[in-house]
């Protein structure tokens, strides 16, 4: 999974991207001229890892990772010329947005008139709108078209016809994909044609290092905004361990907002974790929301989705409340489940096959 970082000039984006980030080292995984985008995987803070961790005292503990991809591009004056192509195609590979608003006055940060976080906001919605609003008259069209000239399969070009019909008069509206109500059907029919205000979106407000967050409402589904301080988070979060806790004092930071923010993106993903437990390694893994257990098996290995028997769950609370895995299957907490048990987060779940 990949969210992309996005931001009108001077927002502090690449700021935030390293706070994100924090000490994981930025790969450059494309670049083209002006446009570039950089990526980093960062960890899920999951404190459930640390318990277990400690639980098993494993030789390696891992957490569920996030991809972070700042993506450069965008220019003054956007609300003119529209979003550049190449732009486009970039956002439109991203699984979510971070939407980065400025909202510190810092003189040695020039930004072109006033700061007014809720204007850049709107204009940021406005081109996702208008992208997506020619990208379904498009296609709209051309379904028009071929259902004219006797196409193969005309049940699925009139149904489709209708979902684009739909999707052309929400957008009438001005309100983002993201807001309809579509079956799973109708979403699947959506991938592909890289719509932009269908993803889920986070929205970081970078506030100076003693700002205070402004009054901003964003009532759309599927998103979630948040302040940060940018460059003073930034500075934490590159730290050593034993350094930023002192620097943290300094400042009176008893939480960092990056960890917020961490968890906020995996979770509008759709996102939640299972774990698996052992001498060798303490592990979360990722799995959407309402997977079942062959198919976390998969996420494990393909080859134990392929010779998937049994599932062996017990449930974190469980687990810690008794003390350990022995304990668990002595009080019968410890489940076999078949392959279609919908995995709930925080499982941890260890798989039986016969591979």
């Amino acid at each position: 999974m990949q969210i992309g970082i996005i931001g009108l000039p001077q927002s502090g984006k690449t700021t935030i991207f390293h706070a994100l980030a924090g000490g994981e080292k930025a790969t450059s995984a494309y670049s083209s001229g002006r446009l570039d985008i950089h990526t980093a995987i960062t960890s899920v803070p999951d404190e459930r890892v640390d318990i277990l961790s400690k639980m098993f005292k494993p030789r390696k503990t891992i957490y569920a990772k996030v991809t972070y991809a700042d993506i450069a591009g965008l220019d003054k004056g956007i609300s003119k010329k529209g979003l550049p192509g190449p732009f486009v195609n970039l956002l439109g590979q991203m699984d979510a947005f971070v939407l980065v608003i400025r909202a510190f006055d810092d003189p040695s940060v020039p930004h072109d008139g006033p700061i007014d976080p809720a204007a850049d906001l709107a204009t940021l919605d406005t081109e996702f709108l208008l992208n997506d609003m020619g990208a379904v008259e498009r296609r709209y069209e051309k379904i028009v078209e071929s259902i004219g000239k006797g196409g193969k399969d005309r049940d699925l070009a009139l149904k489709e016809k209708g979902l684009f019909e739909k999707l052309k008069a929400h957008l009438d509206q001005e309100q983002p994909l993201r807001d309809m109500e579509l079956t799973p059907e109708e979403f699947q029919m959506t991938r592909g044609y890289g719509f932009l205000s269908i993803k889920p979106v986070l929205i970081i407000i970078n506030i100076g290092d003693e700002g205070t967050p402004p009054t901003l409402e964003y009532p759309h589904q599927k998103s979630a905004l948040v302040a940060l301080r940018g460059r003073l988070e930034r500075e934490i979060a590159e730290l050593s361990p034993e350094d930023a806790p002192l620097f943290m004092e300094e400042y009176g930071i008893k939480e960092l907002s990056r960890s917020r923010v961490i968890g906020l993106s995996y979770d509008l993903l759709g996102l939640q974790s299972f774990f698996t437990v052992g001498e060798d390694e303490v592990r979360a893994w990722t799995v959407k929301r309402g997977a079942t257990a062959v198919e976390a098996a998969g996420e494990i290995h393909t080859d134990l989705a392929k010779g998937f028997i049994r599932a062996e769950v017990v449930a974190y609370p469980d687990l810690i409340e008794l003390g350990g895995l022995e304990q668990a299957k002595h009080k019968g907490k410890f489940r076999l489940e078949g392959k279609e048990y919908i995995v709930k987060d925080g499982d941890i779940v260890h798989i039986r096959h016969n591979m």
